[in-house]
């Protein structure tokens, strides 16, 4: 039986649905029950350069108010800073603070650890093929999340 195009998407989507919300729960049982996907995303972009809503806003394909809210919720849990710009005193960056890059590598490690149960569940070459034919089909350059389509839903 053939399956359709939508089919894979939902695959797709699915497998990365069950990874994301399994890395969601073991975050929150190291103790960060308060981060959401979104935030690693706004994090990394604000890690990659991102100092402001309105750059923010542009990497991650949200309006600057979008971004702000975000930028509202990581300040207040203290995963980002707001600091002065040495060259223009009038200017506030954001800067990842410590306990921000603390929970990203506490989330690099778990889907370190989930990869690890997929390579036991269906074995190390299995594992090997689907990565490579992903890779085939997607491109060498890493997943861009500030590309057209990309829209950032849940910013709480």
């Amino acid at each position: 039986m053939s399956r359709s195009g939508a089919d894979l998407a939902l695959l797709l989507l699915g497998g990365y649905r069950t990874l994301v919300d399994a890395a969601m729960v073991e975050l929150a049982a190291r103790g960060y029950d308060d981060f959401r996907p979104v935030h690693d995303f706004a994090m990394r972009a604000i890690a990659a350069g991102a100092d402001s809503a309105s750059d923010l806003g542009r990497r991650m394909s949200v309006s600057k108010q979008a971004a702000s809210k975000t930028i509202t919720v990581l300040l207040d849990r203290g995963y980002v800073s707001r600091e002065s710009d040495p060259h223009d005193a009038r200017r506030k960056r954001l800067q990842v603070t410590p306990l921000g890059f603390e929970v990203l590598r506490q989330g690099e490690a778990i889907f370190d650890e989930l990869r690890n149960k997929w390579e036991q569940q269906i074995g190390v070459s299995e594992l090997a093929t689907l990565e490579a034919r992903l890779k085939s089909l997607i491109g060498d350059g890493a997943v861009r999340m500030d590309a057209p389509g990309w829209a950032a839903q849940d910013l709480d």
